[in-house]
């Protein structure tokens, strides 16, 4: 039986009068995405229509899912929001505080001791507020989300970027920081722009070595790292209903490298099959009863074009393997072609290691797939050339792997078999040597590849590309290698070629797991007491951010101007310093160390103004805060990409910075920003990023007449006395400058509370 099925069923009977009207009203047939999103309409029947990109619209999630790095500061939030309980259906998941260094006994067993403190908070906040806890050990929130929580046709929201993971069930599912995630559970409406719709037609059918995973890896070539922004991508046709369950969560999963809102897939048998497998016959026989509002209208997949706005079309007949990378996941390239690229750029061709597993590719059938590959190491007498790992996405896979014999073949070949976590993902490896920053080629099958993102070494190329390929290449040890065609010389001396990859969608025998791991909360948690030391370097309780003082901002320093590519991971970097997530004075001391000065080209470096000498940008930012002036941050393209990660828009704030100037945004980036009291701006101009200097001072001249669609004006002083006037827009609506004038949007809640 499903968790929250009489929520789900209340969705459904909801649905179709709904999905109805809105279609009365919008006057053409609906997509998927639209039938979803008019039947979460926080004013319930939907009665107008709403322009895409353009139209603010609040929205009534059915969930909310939380990971145990950004939880800390999303429930730290919640404390002050004056609620007994939350208002809907809301998890927490204990994944990416597990380092992977030794095996996943060991480093799951080092993990609870050296991060119990946090683990303990976590657990004794959502058993005080009603919240599903899942212990370390259970798994990675998307996986264990799809295996228990996802359904067709629903609408959640996640404090993390992945979350779009469970479109692969068919939810619009949509990944936000945490104060969003505060508002949905204190009980009030999630804002979000009507997105743009992409459409992505798939004929033909996958076979032999294409895998989904090199769908999104196509759709990441075609539409780069900022051509989904402010979109939902939804996919359909016959190479579609032909795919798993699993495979779609993959291709959803990855939808976040390209910017986009969020993706998903139509219901289909393959979703029926999942749900089922999954003890979910329930959640399968309630949507079978509305299956055709659980998928796009047949009008609008027969002539796409009328009804996106952008259309794809990607014959998985002629799709072939691919490898993203280095440095950038949408750096797309066939392996047909990879020899050729890697020469021609001078990649090392030696791969160090090959991982597979993660939050993206660890469904049953990844695992089952690859281990056919693994399989033919022993079979045909070869000999793995790459260190390999495996990294599990839940328990349930990974008792139900081991019990199917998967575990035992990759330990012939010589596999480590990480903890049920994220591990090297969001870089928490301890990578042997990996402090000697030599260049090095991995591949693995994950969704990012940034500059130091799995081990912290910035030369460290990193491929993308599905499990069974990697396994091959690791096999191989050699980024050159086609496993299409080439063929590998064994123990014996013998050529040998690999067979194509098999493996069963879902497992022939079921799932199983002794202990998935879910701790369900109190049914009263009004005595449950949660306490955070005042000495804990791991835990601290917040302070309201101050109000606005209703005057412009002047005499604002410039506290760094980035160049290129500055991505949450830059801003706020993961690793060793998620120990730090749940506080946020020890972990601003992480703020913008990763960003490039424009004006030396270094990471960590920039003008202190009052001093004229050079330190970190967070010692700087400190000592602008402590003399009482504010400062700025001015920034290129996409700005805030990758994860949704709060933290990167909480520090700032703490630190004294009031604007972030930029030629664009991110979408969660922007909107975590205008939720911390900041303010998010966007050249005009996009020139005027060149007249910016190292010793700007910055004075708003009409901030007191703040106003939806109205720019701002910024007079950047140089040091010589001269000028320049710079003009910059900005996306506020009324609401969201009543956050900025509340000093945080937490502020207007906590208000609320009080009432």
């Amino acid at each position: 039986m499903a968790f929250d099925i009489e929520m789900i069923k209340k969705v459904y009977d909801n649905m179709t009068t709904r999905v109805d009207k809105a279609r009365e009203i919008v006057g053409h047939p609906l997509t998927l995405t639209e039938k979803i999103l008019y039947n979460h309409l926080w004013d319930g029947m939907p009665s107008k229509a709403f322009t895409r990109g353009a139209d603010y619209v609040d929205f009534a999630p059915d969930r909310v899912a939380c990971q145990d790095a950004t939880a800390q500061m999303a429930l730290l939030q919640f404390m002050h929001a004056g609620k007994s309980k939350v208002a809907v259906p809301t998890t927490v998941h204990c994944d990416h505080l597990i380092q992977a260094k030794v095996d996943a006994v060991t480093d799951l067993a080092r993990a609870k001791t050296q991060s119990n403190e946090v683990f303990e908070f976590l657990s004794s906040v959502s058993n005080k507020y009603g919240i599903g806890f899942w212990k370390p050990g259970a798994g990675i929130i998307h996986q264990v989300v799809l295996e228990n929580y996802a359904f067709p046709g629903g609408m959640m929201i996640g404090t993390d970027s992945h979350t779009v993971n469970a479109g692969g069930l068919g939810m619009v599912a949509i990944g936000v920081g945490g104060a969003d995630a505060v508002d949905v559970m204190s009980g009030m409406a999630w804002e979000l722009k009507f997105p743009k719709l992409i459409g992505v037609k798939l004929t033909g059918k996958l076979s032999g070595w294409t895998a989904p995973k090199d769908v999104i890896l196509k759709v990441a070539g075609i539409l780069t790292v900022k051509g989904g922004t402010g979109a939902i991508v939804e996919y359909f046709g016959e190479g579609a209903t032909a795919m798993s369950c699993t495979g779609k969560g993959t291709i959803c999963n990855m939808g976040a490298e390209i910017g986009a809102t969020t993706s998903t897939f139509g219901y289909d048998d393959s979703m029926s099959r999942y749900l089922r497998s999954t003890d979910r016959a329930d959640v399968a026989d309630a949507a079978d009863k509305i299956a055709p509002y659980l998928t796009g209208d047949a009008e609008v997949y027969a002539n796409p074009e009328l009804y996106f706005d952008q259309v794809i079309e990607i014959n998985l007949d002629e799709l072939e393997p691919h490898l993203n990378g280095p440095f950038t996941p949408d750096l797309a390239t066939p392996i047909s072609k990879m020899k050729e690229e890697a020469i021609k750029n001078n990649w090392p061709l030696k791969i160090e290691v090959g991982l597979i597993g993660s939050c993206t590719n660890s469904s049953y059938e990844d695992i089952a797939r690859a281990a056919s590959i693994a399989k033919q190491v022993t079979d045909k007498n070869l000999k793995i050339k790459s260190e390999f790992t495996i990294t599990p996405g839940s328990e349930l896979v990974r008792y139900t792997i081991e019990r199917d014999g998967f575990i035992d073949i990759f330990d012939k070949m010589g596999a480590t078999v990480f903890a049920n976590a994220c591990g090297p993902c969001i870089g928490m490896w301890d990578r042997e040597g990996a402090e000697k920053e030599e260049r090095n080629t991995i591949v693995h099958s994950f969704n990012r590849n940034f500059s130091k993102r799995a081990d912290g070494n910035p030369n460290t190329l990193a491929f993308v590309g599905s499990p069974e390929l990697v396994t091959a290449l690791a096999i191989a040890g050699d980024l050159s290698f086609n496993p299409l065609t080439d063929t590998l010389i064994n123990e014996n001396g013998e050529e040998v070629k690999l067979d194509d990859p098999t493996g069963n969608e879902l497992p022939p025998r079921g799932f199983d797991a002794e202990d998935p791991g879910f701790q369900a909360p109190a049914e009263d948690g009004s005595g449950v007491q949660v306490s955070v030391s005042e000495t804990s370097e791991r835990l601290q309780l917040l302070a309201p951010f101050l109000p606005w003082d209703g005057k412009n901002i002047t005499g604002a320093k410039l506290l760094i101007k980035a160049f290129g590519k500055c991505t949450t991971d830059h801003i706020s970097m993961a690793g060793p310093w998620l120990r730090f997530r749940g506080h946020l004075d020890n972990i601003s001391n992480n703020m913008l160390i990763g960003a490039i000065n424009a004006f030396n080209q270094k990471p960590n470096t920039v003008k202190n103004q009052l001093t004229g000498t050079y330190d970190a940008v967070p010692a700087v930012a400190r000592a602008y805060k402590a003399a009482g002036v504010p400062s700025i941050v001015v920034g290129d393209h996409n700005y805030g990409e990758g994860s949704s990660r709060e933290h990167a828009a909480m520090e700032p704030r703490f630190l004294g910075v009031k604007a972030v100037l930029v030629k664009s945004f991110a979408r969660i980036h922007e909107t975590n920003l205008k939720k911390q009291g900041l303010l998010g701006l966007t050249f005009a101009n996009e020139a005027d990023y060149d007249k910016i200097q190292e010793d700007d001072t910055i004075n708003f001249t009409d901030l007191v007449d703040f106003a939806p669609g109205k720019p701002l004006t910024l007079e950047f002083v140089h040091a010589d006395g001269t000028k320049d006037i710079i003009l910059a827009n900005h996306t506020y609506n009324e609401g969201q400058i009543g956050w900025f004038v509340a000093g945080s949007a937490l502020n207007l809640i906590a208000a609320a509370g009080k009432v």
